[in-house]
């Protein structure tokens, strides 16, 4: 979706050749500083390369997959009240600029638009489902051929179950004959979706990070000139309004519009300066870094939440292995899982470990690696003519939002390896933790 002005992207590209390599990425795409709420950009707005051929005498036969909701509406409803209270208020007393005037208008509009609809799938969270299907089945046909099993399961949250439902209803459209089954249940939560696996210690650690984050927040987001637009009495407002939290909220709507169909063409980022968009966006960064990724702060430990998930996913590879199953597990739940998983896995460079937090948008940009509906699918091969082969003849290779990604073991021809290698390397990683809980 393109929401954004002319004048700003032009703006953002001139600050880009000064600023680095995050402020061009911003500037391609001032969507992007919407960080987690940043719209699944394949194939609309960026393309998808074109995925290495298998090796000679190889054809794929089974994905084991976990993907994020699709994009949706803000999960706080307050996040939309908020603002326009604030500004309501300033309204009353007759101190609302022009600028103030418009932005009130445009965010009563939002709240209307969203009434009881809070971290509800939107329509173009729908969108994003059915088109990775449809990728998925066009890129593997031989293993969503005939009547493959495909065992879909969601955590109990609605907008993943309604994801999980516009990719299996995709699969259906495309081949009729497929066994789809689907389940949400808190039966799967332990590792299907975090903040249920009970793990307390994580819980601990990051509510000691939440006091640096929120420093650095305290510290860094200056909302003066934001708030100058929008009202006439700036001292009046620095008394009766929380304006650093008022320019928070606005940054966060501004950057969910994105994702839905009834907002094309309407944008609040021409509140926003290049620089305080950037500078919004890096302490997001931070926040999704230090809270559940790679991060030193955190005592490198967030990856670690989710050796649950990655046992299931190799438990299930293996028995597709050995039954010589043909099909996929498709699994559906949030960022706070692929993120964590990803670095568990060491796909690419999520995994990046840095305790310098002012230079980390500078090697790790959260829109990268967890947009809205970002997916993870390992994908096994086996010779062709074989339905259980041996676990040492079969291949793997790994999609991080369906780009080919680099994996942590070498094999015979990159992106493939050998699945018993990355098993034994993906077991050594989750087995080193005996008992983190407390």
């Amino acid at each position: 979706m393109k929401s954004t002005l002319i004048t700003i992207v032009l703006s953002m590209a001139a600050f880009a050749l000064c600023a680095g390599d995050y402020h061009a990425q911003l500037a391609a795409n001032p969507d992007r500083s919407g960080s987690n709420h940043y719209a699944y950009p394949y194939p609309a707005d960026a393309p998808l390369p074109a995925l290495t051929a298998a090796p000679a005498g190889y054809e794929p036969f089974f994905i084991d997959h976990y993907g994020r909701h699709g994009s949706r509406w803000l999960t706080h409803e307050k996040t939309y009240s908020a603002p326009v209270e604030a500004l309501t208020k300033a309204e009353r007393a007759g101190l609302l600029t022009r600028q103030g005037q418009l932005l009130l208008a445009a965010l009563r509009q939002v709240r209307q638009a969203m009434q009881l609809r809070a971290g509800d799938l939107s329509d173009v969270g729908a969108e994003q489902h059915r088109g990775i299907a449809e990728r998925m089945y066009r890129n593997f046909p031989q293993v969503f051929a005939g009547e493959a099993q495909v065992d879909a399961r969601s955590t109990v949250i609605i907008r993943c179950i309604l994801s999980m439902q516009n990719e299996t209803m995709t699969l259906r459209r495309l081949n009729p004959r497929l066994r789809i089954t689907t389940d949400a249940s808190y039966h799967d939560m332990y590792y299907m979706g975090w903040g249920f696996g009970e793990d307390t210690l994580a819980n601990h650690i990051r509510k000691e990070v939440d006091r640096t984050t929120d420093s650095i927040y305290r510290a860094d987001v200056h909302p003066e000139r934001f708030v100058a637009q929008l009202v006439t009495d700036t001292v009046w407002a620095a008394q009766h309004l929380p304006v650093q939290q008022l320019m928070r909220d606005v940054f966060d709507v501004a950057g969910s519009l994105q994702g839905h169909h009834q907002f094309d063409g309407f944008t609040l980022y021409q509140y926003f300066t290049t620089a305080e968009l950037a500078e919004l966006w890096r302490l997001k960064n931070i926040y999704w870094y230090t809270h559940w990724a790679n991060a030193p702060i955190n005592g490198n430990r967030m990856p670690y939440i989710e050796r649950a998930l990655m046992r299931d996913f190799i438990n299930r590879a293996d028995r597709a292995i050995a039954d010589g199953e043909r099909g996929a597990v498709l699994r559906f739940g949030h960022e706070t899982c692929v993120l964590p998983l990803a670095c568990l896995m060491e796909l690419d460079n999520v995994n990046y470990s840095c305790a310098d937090l002012d230079s980390l948008h500078l090697h790790w940009q959260d829109f990268n690696y967890i947009p809205k509906a970002c997916n993870i699918q390992v994908v096994l091969y086996r010779p062709v003519g074989t339905t259980a082969p041996r676990p040492e003849d079969v291949l793997v290779k790994v999609l991080y939002n369906e780009h080919e990604a680099a994996l942590p073991v070498g094999g015979p021809t990159a992106p493939y390896c050998r699945w018993t290698d990355l098993k034994r390397h993906w077991l050594g990683r989750i087995d080193r933790v005996v008992d983190w809980k407390r």
